[in-house]
């Protein structure tokens, strides 16, 4: 690793650099977590395609909005049916730099019981 990078993006490459070693060709359930909102898509990285994406960004009627973990849960529930729908039921988690607690851990919780394995 090189001088300069910030302890997220050491963080990140680490983590990026691990799930190649270990995906077996699974796509890759990626995740962001902002200040006001938590992203996740699955990714298929042979392809370079994404699959499935939910976001705390769009109520749909039935979501919750903003940066809590309830609403990280609903984006994990919403991102199973999405990648299900899809034909996906194996991925790889890939936290990015994000620490594995709090919304992130919510987001893979909640993804697990919507019946993704990983």
């Amino acid at each position: 690793m090189s001088k300069g990078l910030s302890l997220f993006e050491k963080r990140r490459r680490r983590n990026r650099t691990a799930l190649r070693a270990r995906a077996g060709g699974r796509p890759r359930l990626s995740v962001h977590r902002s200040g006001r909102h938590i992203y996740a898509q699955v990714i298929d990285d042979t392809e370079g395609k994404t699959l499935a994406s939910a976001s705390s960004l769009v109520k749909d009627g039935k979501g919750q909005l903003g940066a809590t973990t309830e609403a990280a849960a609903d984006v994990g529930k919403r991102l199973a049916e999405a990648a299900k729908a899809a034909g996906v039921t194996q991925v790889v988690f890939d936290r990015g730099g994000f620490l594995y607690h709090g919304r992130v851990k919510a987001l893979a919780d909640a993804a697990r019981e919507g019946g993704l394995e990983f």
